[in-house]
Parts: structure tokens; sequence; C-alpha cells
């Protein structure tokens, strides 16, 4: 669509309003409607707001809805719709597009927009529509809180928003072309809102509090009112021109006239007695041209001073995102009369209406009830209003809403915020560093006006400004932020005048802090320190406690004497001891080592009636397990277990070591706590100082420097004052030894005006008089000007080269001599290889000549090229991320061998080589598919069977195999091995319950009547067997139960639990049904499983058999088909937990049989033979061909418990002593040859 051609129906909209004749303004029927309609047009523009641009063009504003407005007032639908209208049309540009477009063809539209808003803004310019609008107004704020409508107080907020858009749209200074002291369009659109009365209603609605609802949009009106205005030319509006302002205009005359004279003295001298029209050309002897000769100067004399080696070169393009940032803010001069309306109305405003509209707007902001970014009007009233306060006559009652320590907090906080979010936000960096210069401002009033009240002759504003700064002094993030603002200053993002206000700001801070210190004898301040803490860690046992062993044994009697005494105490009670934390990070269910500790403590110090309710109270805490003994346990009982408490070497925790920072640093590589720290300390006003003696700060300075002829002289000063401060009061004068500052000094000291810089110039000659008497003693001095340097270097240029490595500083290393780097050399290549040490301690070890940390010799180890990088001197355990394949095959090879344990994932943890985090093992375990699931790998915990049931056989074997319930155990990447220690600590030291292996839970199950569920099961495994051995693979075997019977059994608990036993995975939550026979057990593992079940069984049958003679043939065995269930009974087991694997039997292979039956008549006649021994009926020489034929089985890859070496020596012992023999298990590793059939 073509802009300049209105659209048809736009066009007969536009028609339909009215027409202007003479000054009356006819308005059509349609009218209403057609404003309506032309509203509803506004909402569905297009992006480049072809609706807005066709309506500015046609200047409808101007020739129908203005007179409407002001000639249709009546019309109440009418008049509140065209004020919808006008507020649309006068939408700022900003929040038409969002922001400044950078595509050109966009912002073509942008700017477009923009001019009908300025000539929107010369039409509102008249007395006329402000006066429609003001009476409006007025009418509806006499109406009471009950009588107004929604409707009015809808009106009331679109005239403000009108009257916010007009005064919104920013000057054009090419088109108006007006200087100071003219009329601008800003200024006569003042002056009508000042004849229409809108200034007195808007100071109404700033001191009404039931008008507080409209605080926020009078406090942005009266900000573009003020936009242009300087507070302190302002306040001094028709006082006369003061003494101050008439010396300051005399001497920048003065300055002007002087660089005049010295131009007209400079032309006089370029001029000769006569004219000559031979230039002539001149070598310049000393300065080379591109070739090696001279360089041929081609003008006359007079111009060789202004010779430069750039002349006719293209000047250096800087790219667009390395400009500087250019200044937005401009100040101008109104006209007279409109700076007396707008200084009058700074008065009353400050007077009537400041701190009740700034305490509005404040609980708007901290009641989240304005808008984003609404803060920066707050700070922007509150930098003005206090200036004006300040300039005019200084009543600090008229303020003192914004004058608190609060106010300061707030100001702060938003300065800090703007600052990292423009370092964060980069595409908005610019409106952020705006944001944050109006933050700084309002700063720097409130320290004005601060340092104003300790001149007031009122005692009590003294007394408040005493406190004010006592407490500003005080907190540390006051003293921060200025040297935060230099570190962080940016000359792309923030112009010239934010420097120049930090600047004067940081003078003004360190004027009023060097003051307040030397009235005050000795100041305190807070100090905040970022101390990093040491996780906690377990310490080496032998460390863990002091005392020996026979010291223990010592100490016991004492104890248990006083323990007995306090066990039969009934007044001893348990309720006022908590054996846990409740207020630590770690839960309680992980405290007990640590409630175990406190035991241990109370008992080794002798306060046994702590340590008995300690352990009672525990018990209750934690019942699980019977780590700190049963519920029912008796005294006896009780005493021996703390005495095993007393001399168990438990794991403690170290505390956090403080002190010395150089070992602080010296273990950067191990995972640290940053904890604040908050102390006192007494404050040196020079300490503070030194901390802006660095380069950041002093290039900052000298920035502003530059532009010395532009800053004012109170800029100046305060440049002067802190370059002083540096180089006199710290004796830091090479700080400011560089080439770039010394060119401006001499471009000072040449300018023909330098008698108006006194001070700068006087400060110049002083450094550049340091210079050269430091360059007399150090020739080095002219090469470190090329150099921004630090205090470090500083000391070198002064005190000589290597003054820091052989200085006193106490925090500095000795320097590494020749022979030490030798022998660091020697070391390190002796033991960079060798497996399992430290290099880095085993060379600290070996160093005795000067003491050095971990750090020093990894960081010299660097520098020498021994060592690529300090990350190579890294600790192991946890920064280990890849798995190699050779760490995989032992990942799978552990979880093999303990994957029937109750505790996989702990044993796996104790085995491995490369040790990791129980998360990194658990997910290397899920991604290798050996898990589905992590709760396949929760500790299985077993409860003690009581006492009381230990007499009935079945209720005590039932009890003894159920499992806790299963909890939720989280494997998280920095869970420590502290339940690990606890769990050995219940079995070694407390009396645990014992678990039964599988062949128990078979005889419990067939004694409840399952057999022939058990017979079915095996004879399942056998199938899945024989199948393997066919097919030649593996995959997974679902258990069907096909009869009720093998159903019912398989949802019974102890017959789950024998599945688990048996290596059989369970159903897959919400995938799977049935059970499955894993495809990892391989044909020979499912044998031995299902003979496992059977193996009681035939054990019974032959002792009921007589034993035959050794020369007669053994009958033939029956199959596990052919074996009745009353007939199988599990073999006797040691109290032990066994695995299927560890309880498969012993197997022998005659070569005559098939490999099924070789196993089956194996393993019976190896039970055979043990049976004999046992029982005397064979010798040791009889027994020996069994053994042979033991020794010559196959060996299998998973452990069995092997009764062989020591039945074989126990039954001799027996035979000649005639004792009876205890026989132990004894658990050797037999590896299988054929491990990858």
């Amino acid at each position: 669509m073509d802009l300049y051609m209105m659209n048809c129906e736009l066009l007969a909209t536009c028609s339909a309003l009215g027409y202007l004749e003479g000054g009356t303004y006819h308005k059509e029927p349609d009218c209403l409607e057609s404003v309506k309609d032309l509203i509803r047009y506004l909402r569905h523009e297009d992006d480049t707001r072809d609706v807005r641009q066709q309506l500015g063009a046609a200047q409808i504003l101007q020739s129908d809805l203005l007179p409407i407005l002001t000639q249709h007032r009546q019309d109440k639908p009418l008049f509140d719709a065209v004020i919808r209208l006008m507020v649309n049309l006068t939408q700022p540009a900003l929040l038409c597009f969002g922001s400044v477009p950078k595509d050109p063809s966009v912002r073509h539209h942008f700017l477009q927009v923009l001019t009908y808003l300025q000539a929107y803004k010369e039409a509102f310019a008249s007395e006329k529509a402000f006066g429609v609008l003001s009476e409006t107004l007025y009418e509806l704020l006499q109406l009471g809180w009950e009588d107004r409508q929604e409707e009015d107080n809808l009106l009331i907020e679109r005239i403000l928003l009108l009257v916010r858009n007009i005064l919104h749209v920013p000057a054009n200074p090419e088109q108006e072309k007006r200087i100071d002291d003219d009329a601008s369009v800003h200024d006569r659109l003042l002056w009508a809102i000042h004849l229409s009365g809108m200034d007195d209603l808007l100071l109404f609605l700033s001191s009404s509090s039931a008008e507080q609802q409209w605080s926020l949009h009078v406090l942005e009106i009266v900000s573009l009112m003020f936009r242009d205005q300087n507070p302190e030319q302002l306040a001094g509006v028709g006082q006369g021109r003061l003494a101050q302002e008439r010396s300051t205009d005399v001497a920048e005359l003065e300055v002007l006239r002087q660089r005049e004279m010295a131009e007209k003295r400079a032309r006089a001298l370029q001029r000769g007695n006569r004219h000559s029209r031979f230039g002539g050309s001149y070598i310049v002897q000393g300065l080379k041209s591109i070739g090696e000769r001279d360089v041929v100067f081609h003008k006359g004399l007079h111009n060789l001073q202004n010779y430069s080696s750039d002349l006719g070169k293209q000047p250096r393009r800087v790219p667009k995102r390395r400009q500087a940032a250019q200044e937005l803010s401009v100040h101008r001069r109104s006209v007279l009369n409109v700076r007396l309306f707008l200084r009058d109305f700074c008065s009353e405003f400050l007077e009537n209406c400041y701190n009740p509209l700034m305490g509005a707007v404040k609980d708007h902001l901290l009641r989240e009830r304005a808008q984003q970014h609404d803060e920066t009007y707050y700070m922007w009233a509150m930098a003005f209003f206090m200036a004006f306060n300040r300039a005019a006559a200084f009543r600090p009652s008229f303020v003192s809403e914004t004058l608190s320590v609060r106010t300061f907090h707030f100001v702060e906080q938003n300065l800090t915020n703007y600052y990292e979010m423009m370092l964060t936000d980069r595409k908005e960096a610019a409106s952020w560093a705006r944001r944050m210069h109006l933050a700084l401002k309002a700063y720097q009033e409130l320290l004005a006006t601060v340092n104003e009240m300790d001149a007031c002759p009122d005692e009590a504003v003294r007394e408040s400004s005493r406190i004010i700064k006592n407490n500003i002094f005080y907190m540390m993030e006051y003293r921060e932020l200025f040297l935060a603002l230099f570190r962080k200053f940016d000359e792309r993002y923030h112009p010239r005048s934010f420097l120049r206000d930090l600047v004067e700001t940081t003078h003004l801070f360190l004027k009023m802090l060097e003051r307040f210190c030397r009235n005050r004898g000795n100041l305190m301040v807070q100090n905040k320190r970022k101390k990093r803490k040491k996780k906690k860690k377990v310490q080496d046992q032998g460390v863990a406690f002091s005392h020996s062993p026979e010291e223990l044994e010592a100490l016991w009697p004492a104890l248990e004497e006083q323990l007995l005494q306090c066990a039969q105490d009934p007044e001893l009670s348990v309720d006022t001891i908590v054996p846990f934390d409740a207020a630590s990070e770690v839960p309680v269910e992980e405290q007990r080592v640590e409630a175990m500790v406190k035991i241990q403590d109370c008992l080794r110090t002798g306060q046994a009636p702590q340590a008995l309710a300690l352990l009672r109270s525990a018990r209750e805490v934690w019942p699980e397990g019977n780590v700190f003994g049963s519920p029912v346990i008796s005294p006896g009982e009780e005493m021996q277990l703390l005495k095993q408490i007393l001399s168990a070497p438990l794991p403690r925790q170290q505390e956090p070591v403080e002190g010395d920072a150089e070992e602080e640093e010296e273990e950067e590589e191990e995972e640290e706590l940053q904890v604040v720290q908050v102390s006192e300390k007494e404050f040196s006003f020079l300490d503070y100082l030194k901390r802006f003696a660095c380069s950041t700060i002093v290039r900052a300075y000298a920035l502003l420097l530059r532009s010395y002829r532009q800053n004012s002289a109170h800029t100046n000063h305060c440049i002067t004052k802190m370059l002083h401060r540096l180089a006199h009061d710290l004796g830091m004068e090479a700080l400011l030894f560089q080439l770039s500052l010394f060119c401006l000094f001499n471009q000072l000291l040449s300018d023909p005006a330098a008698a108006a810089y006194k001070e700068l110039v006087t400060f110049a000659k002083y450094i550049i008089g340091k210079f050269f008497a430091l360059a007399a003693v150090n020739q080095k001095a002219f090469v470190e000007l090329l150099f921004w340097k630090n205090t470090a270097v500083v000391r070198e240029m002064t005190q000589g080269y290597g003054s820091l490595d052989s200085g006193s500083s106490s925090h500095r290393a000795p320097a590494w001599s020749p022979e030490e780097e030798a022998q660091l050399q020697e070391l390190y290549l002796a033991h960079k290889d060798v497996e399992g040490q430290d290099v880095v301690e085993t060379i600290l070890a070996h160093l005795k000549v000067v003491p050095r940390t971990r750090k020093q010799v990894i960081n010299h180890l660097v520098r020498m090229g021994l060592a690529d990088s300090v990350k190579d001197f890294q600790r192991k355990g946890t920064q280990i991320v890849l798995w190699t394949e050779d760490q995989e095959l032992e990942l799978q090879r552990l979880f093999e061998e303990f994957r029937d344990s109750d505790d996989v994932l702990g044993r796996i943890m104790k085995n491995i080589t490369a040790k990791r985090s129980r998360a990194r093992v658990v997910d290397k375990l899920l991604a290798l598919g050996l898990v589905s699931e992590r709760r396949q790998l929760y500790k299985k915990r077993r409860k003690k069977p009581a006492p009381s049931c230990t007499q009935n056989g079945a209720e005590s074997q039932k009890d003894s195999w159920q499992d806790d319930p299963e909890e939720e155990e989280h494997l998280s990447e920095g869970e420590s091995e502290d339940e690990e220690s606890e769990d050995g600590l219940s079995a070694g030291q407390v009396q645990g319950g014992s678990s039964l292996s599988a062949k128990n839970l078979g005889q419990s199950l067939r004694q409840e009547g399952l057999s022939a569920p058990l017979l079915w099961l095996q004879s399942s495994l056998i199938r899945a067997a024989n199948d393997r051995e066919e097919d030649g693979c593996s995959q997974a075997i679902p258990l069907v139960p096909l009869t009720e019977e093998n159903e019912e059994a398989m949802e019974n608990e102890q017959f789950q639990h024998l599945l688990r036993k048996l290596g059989i995975r369970p159903p897959s939550s919400g995938q799977e049904t049935f059970w499955r026979i894993p495809a990892k057990l391989s044909s020979t593992q499912l044998r031995k499983v299902a003979a496992s079940l059977s193996q009681r069984e035939n054990e019974e049958e032959r002792e009921e058999e007589p034993e035959p003679n050794p020369g007669q043939q053994r009958p033939r065995e029956q199959s596990p088909r052919e074996q009745s269930p009353r007939e199988q009974s599990p073999r006797e087991q040691s109290p032990r937990e066994q695995s299927p694997r560890e309880q498969s039997p012993r197997e022998q292979s005659p070569r005559e049989q098939s490999p099924r039956e070789q196993h089956r008549a194996g393993a019976l006649r190896a039970l055979l033979s043990a049976r004999k021994r046992k029982a005397g009926l064979v010798s040791a020489e009889e027994a020996a061909p069994g053994e042979e034929d033991w020794k010559s089985v196959p060996k299998k890859r998973q452990l069995l418990d092997s009764d062989e070496e020591d039945d074989n020596e126990g039954d001799r012992q027996a035979a000649v002593s005639g004792t009876p023999r205890i026989h132990k298990k004894k658990r050797i590793q037999i590896e299988d040859d054929d491990e990858d059939d």
C-alpha cells in the first residue's frame, strides 16, 4: 500500500467526521461511529503502522479531532471517544515499534511516525486545548469516591496519559532552530499548561491522599515537564546574577580572550616582512622517510611544527560497536517566564507534594503495583528536587521522605542491579547504562544533601546527618560501590557525563569519609570476606582417635561400673536427648554414624549417663537393622555393645581449617564452599584509598582529563584531587608515569589559557619533575612510560627491580635455587610414572631444604616445562569422566560377581579400581544395560530374628529372610561411603541378624506345602538350560505359571524372595507381567541353580541308603523330575549369607557320561565322599581318589564355599583325638577356563 495515498475506507471514515468552516466545526451525524471505526482501524494496523502514518499525513488530529475536543465537549460519548483516539494516535513511537529499529526500511517508518508526533505536539501548544482538558479533569476530581463511576476513572487516566504522550514527544532542534532564552515548542506547551491551570491540578493530585492511584502518572508528567532543565540554574532564576556566576562568566571570557590573543601572535610570527614566491624544500635531519633518507619537507618553515606522518592518510574507521556512547540529555535554558513558572512549581511541589507523592510511589514500587522500570522516574525526581532544594533555600524537612538509610539501600541495590544487567544483557546495554546514570545521580544528590546537613545550624539536623553517615560508612556495600563502578566503566555504553558524575560523586564520598574519620579517633566498619571452606571429609582411621587399645581397655572397668549404675537408675530419661541435628542439611536417616561418634566421645570423656541416654534415644530413632541394639536388649548385651562402640574405629569428619590463606590456596583443585564471613575491623582511610591505586581507575580519570577544556572547574578539581591523593598521599607518583598522560600534560602546559588551570598545571609540573628525578636513577623509566602500571610495578620502579622477590613480605614464596630446581626435576622424573601415588605429595615429602606448598611445586613444574598445565595434577577420584574399555569390562565383571549380594553397588564401589562417585557407577550400569532401573541396586536390609521366635523354627526362618520395606536411596553424585561404614559397624560390632540362603528358603517353602511349585521351577530352569545349549543363543525366558497352584506360589513373598536369590529377574514396572530367567545366566549356571533346589533331598536319600563298597557300582541317580517333593530337603548352611552361585555343588566329569549326567553324578559323588569322612567310615587314603577327581574338575567362574582343605585336616585331627570337628566355610574363587563359551 502506498502510504502517501489514503486507503478508500479510511478516507471515507475521515470524511464522515465533519468539516471545519471558519472557526466552527460541524460534525456529521455519524461522527461518533466514525471515531470508533478509526480506533478499530488503529487496532488492526500492520508492523509499519500504516494507518497511523496515513492519519498523520492527513492531519486528522489538527483539522478534526482538536476542533471536536474544544467545541463539542458537551457530547460526552463523542468526547470520550475522541480522547481515546487521541491517546492512541499520540502514543510514543518507541512503544509502537518496541525499540529503535535497526533495519533501514523500518527505521524510515519509525522516523516518519516521530515526525507526525512532533506536529501533534506543536498543535497542542495552545491554551484552548489544555483549557478543555483542565476543566474536564477538574469536574471529575470534584466528584467524591462514592459518586465517581468506573467511566470517570477511565477518563481521568486517559487525560493524564494524553498529557504524558504530548510531553513525551522529543524536540527537533534542527527544525526549530531555537537558542537559549527563546521559546521552543516545549516551552510553549509548558506555558499552555500553566495558563490552563493544569499545573494546579497536578499539584492537587500529588498532595491528595485520596488520589494516590494516579501518583505514578503524575510523577511521569512532572519528570517530562522538567526534562531539559537544570535544577541549580532553575533555583537561581529571578534572584539576579550571583557573584559566583559573574566570576565564572568572567573566567570563561578571559580564557577565550587569551586563546584569541595567542592565535593572533602565532599568525603574526608566521608572516614575513615581504612575500616570497618560493616556498622552498627542506630536509628534516634525524627523521627518516620510508627509505633510508631523511624526510623532505615541501612547505614553509612556519608550517614545520604542524608536520605529522599521518598527513594525507585516510583516518582509520572505528567500528560502530566500539564507538563511544553519545550524550542523549541536553540541557537548555528556557524563556524567562517559563523558568519563573517552573521555579514556582518546584517550590510549591517541594513544600506540599514531594513527601506524600514519593511515599506513595515507593509503596507502589515495593508492592510491585508499578510497571517495569518505573523506579527510574522515582530516582529522577529524587535527584532533581533534592538538588533544587539544596540550591534554593535548603530545608531538610521538605525532602525527609527520601532522606534515610533505606533510600540509600534502595538506590544502591538498583544501581548494582543495573550494572549487572548491563554486563549480561548486551543487546540492551545502552538502556541499562542510562538507568544506571539516573541511579548514580540520585545517589550523588543523597550524599550532597547529607553533606549539606552538616552545615545546618539545627543540632537535630546535624545529628541526623551523623547517624546516616555512620550507617553508610559502616556498611561495606556503600564503600565498594564506587570501586565496582570504575572497574565496570565502559566507554561504549557510558557517555562522558556518566564518568563526570562518577568522578564528582567519588570525590564527595571520599571527602565526607575523610572528614568523618578525622573527627573520630578510630572507626569500626563492617568487613565481609568470602571464606573458602573445605568440604568435610572422612579422616584416616589412624588419626580419628588418639587413644590406644590398651588405654581403652584400662578405661572400660570404671565406665562399666558407672553404666551399670545408670542402667538401674529409673530417673534416667531419654526424652530430652536428641541424637540427631534437625537443622543439618544431612537427612536424619544419614546421621546414624554421627550419633555413634557422639556416643563414643561421651564414653571416652567419662560421660557415662549421656552415652547411655544417647544410645537408647538413637535406638528409638533408628530401630531398623538393630544398629543400636534390639528393643528387647538385655543389660549385659547393652554393656557389651557400649564396649564395642568405645573401641570401634569410627569414621570422623574434619572440622574446617581456618587461618592460613596459603593452605587454602594450596587445595584449589578440591571442591570448596564459599561462605561469607561478616566481621568488624578498624577502618583505615589510607588503606581504603590504596584500592583506587589501579590502572583501570587511573585510566578512567585520564580519559575525563582529556576534555579539560569542556569540563567545569569543579570537575577538573575533582580529577586533580584524586590523582594528587594517589601520587602524594600514597607516594605512588610512578603510577601516573604513562606516555598518553604525559602528552596530555604537554598539551596543557602549551595551552595559551593555561593560567585558567593553575591547579592542573601545578600538578602536571610536580609529576613531570618526579619522573625526571626517577629517570636519573632508573634509566628503564623511559620504557615504563609505554605501559599502564600496577602497584607491584610501581614498587619495583622506585625500589629496584627484584625487590619483590627479596623483600620482607611474608606472603611471597622464596625463590627457587638451581639446586632445588635440579632436585625437583629429578624427583618428578623418578616418580611421575609410578601408579598408585600422588607425585606432588611424594615430591613434598622429599623436599626438606625450603618448605614448599603443593601449589608452589605445581606452578614451578609448569614454569619449568615439565608439565603442560596445573590440571595435570588434580587429585584423582572425582575428576574421572570418561570410561575406558578396560574399565567397562571391569565393571561388568564386578557386577556379575556381586549381582546376587545384598549390596551390589557397595561391593562394586569397594572393589573398583578407578574410583568414581556412586551416581557415575549407577549411570554406567544403566547405560550398559546390566540393570534396567535404579531400584535393582538398592541395598537389601534384613531384620534380626527376635529371641522369642527362635524356638519356633518355621517362624524364625520366615522372619529371618524377610527384608525391610524397600528404602529409597538417592544415588547422588556427592553421596559418601557413610552408609557402608554404618553397615560394617552393625555387622561387626552390633549383633546383626543372619540371613539364610536359597536352600533354607526352599526347605521353608516345602514345609508350607509349595513342593510342586518348586519342582515346576526346577524343571523350567533345566529346560531353559537345554534350550540354550541347543540354540547357542540366550534371551530372557518368562516363567508362565499355567496351574492355579503355581500362580499362587508366584504371588507368595517367600517364593518371590527365593526367585531373587536364584537370580531370576522380576517384571519391569509397567512393561512386563511375568518373572524372567535372565539371558546372562549360562546353561551351566542354570543347572547349578536347579541342582541347588534338589541337593538336600539327595543328601537325605543317601543317608537312608547303606553305604556301598568301594568296588561296587553305584546305582543310577534319579533325575530331578523323578525325585518326589518329600525326598527333597536343602542342605544345612552356615549363617553366613550366600548367593546362588556360592551354593553350587562340586562337580566331577567322567568321560563315559553325558554333560548333564556328568554334572549330577559328580555332585552326588562329592557329597557322598564328604558324608563318609564326617561319619568316619572312610580313611583319608580312601578319600584321596575322590579328592583327585575333584581336582580334575574344570574351573568355574563363580565363588564356591569349600570345606575341602579344612575338612581334610580337621578329619585327620578328629580321627586321632576322637573329638568332634567343627566345620568352617572357606571361600575360594574358581575361575572358568571357558568363560567366553
